[in-house]
C-alpha cells in the first residue's frame, strides 16, 4: 500500500505541483546527494531524517523495503535508489544536472559512488559485525578498491568545480563522497594523499546547498 498523500506530501503550486518528501539521514552520502541536489534544483521538498537503524519501524512505515534514501512524490508514489530519484527530480525540474560530454560525466558519478559503497562496507565491517568474526584480508581488498576509486577521481576532478560555474552532478556526487569517506574513517584514506579533492570538498562545503544539507 502507498503512504497517504497527506503523509507523503503536499501540493504547492509553484514549481509543478510538487513537494517531495525525503526520508534517511544526511549522513548517508546517497541521501545527501539527492537532497544537496534538491537544493541546486531549487525544487521545495520536506526531509524526514529517519534512520534504517534507529527508527526501523518507522521507516518500514513509509517504505517497507526500508532503503534509505526514499523520496515519496506527491501521489504517494515511493521511489528509492538515489540514482533513479535524480532521475525523476530531473524530470520534474525540467534541469539536468549532468554534463554535455556524457561519458566522462558518468564514469566520474560511478567512481565516486563506488568509493561510498566501499566506505559504507567498511564501516559496517567495523561497527556492525563483532570483532571476532572481522575478516581483515577483506577489509584490505575493500580499502584497496576505495583508494583506488579515489585515486581515479583525484586525476579527473577539474581545477574550476565549485569556483563559481554551474553545479553539476558529478561535482555534488565526488564532494559528497568525500566528505562521507572523511567523516567517518579519515584514518583510511589521507587528506595528504588527495589534495584536489580535499580543496574541492572545503569549497562546496561552503555553499549554501551543502551548508543547508551538513551534519555533525
Amino acid at each position: 500500500m502507498l503512504p497517504s498523500r497527506a503523509v507523503a506530501a503536499t501540493i504547492t503550486p509553484d514549481i509543478g505541483g510538487y513537494v517531495m518528501l525525503l526520508i534517511g539521514m544526511l549522513d548517508s552520502p546517497f541521501v545527501r546527494r539527492v537532497a544537496v541536489s534538491l537544493k541546486v534544483l531549487g525544487l521545495p521538498f520536506e526531509h524526514q531524517s529517519v534512520s534504517v537503524f534507529r527508527h526501523f519501524d518507522q521507516f518500514a512505515a513509509l517504505n517497507p523495503v526500508v532503503k534509505a534514501p526514499t523520496l515519496i512524490a506527491d501521489d504517494g508514489t515511493v521511489l528509492m535508489e538515489s540514482t533513479l530519484i535524480l532521475q525523476h527530480i530531473a524530470r520534474v525540474s525540467g534541469r539536468d544536472l549532468m554534463l554535455t560530454d556524457n561519458t566522462r560525466a558518468l564514469r566520474q558519478i560511478g567512481l565516486a559512488l563506488a568509493a561510498c559503497e566501499k566506505t559504507v562496507a567498511i564501516v559496517y565491517e567495523r561497527n556492525l559485525r563483532p570483532s571476532e568474526k572481522q575478516h581483515e584480508p577483506w577489509v584490505d581488498r575493500v580499502r584497496r578498491q576505495l583508494l583506488t576509486a579515489y585515486g581515479a577521481l583525484e586525476r579527473e576532478v577539474a581545477p574550476d568545480w565549485f569556483t563559481g560555474g554551474a553545479i553539476q552532478q558529478p561535482d555534488i556526487t565526488t564532494a559528497v563522497a568525500w566528505r562521507f569517506t572523511q567523516h567517518v574513517m579519515s584514518d583510511l584514506v589521507p587528506v595528504a594523499d588527495f589534495p584536489k579533492l580535499a580543496a574541492l570538498s572545503a569549497r562546496a562545503e561552503q555553499l549554501q546547498p551543502f551548508r543547508e544539507t551538513d551534519y555533525d
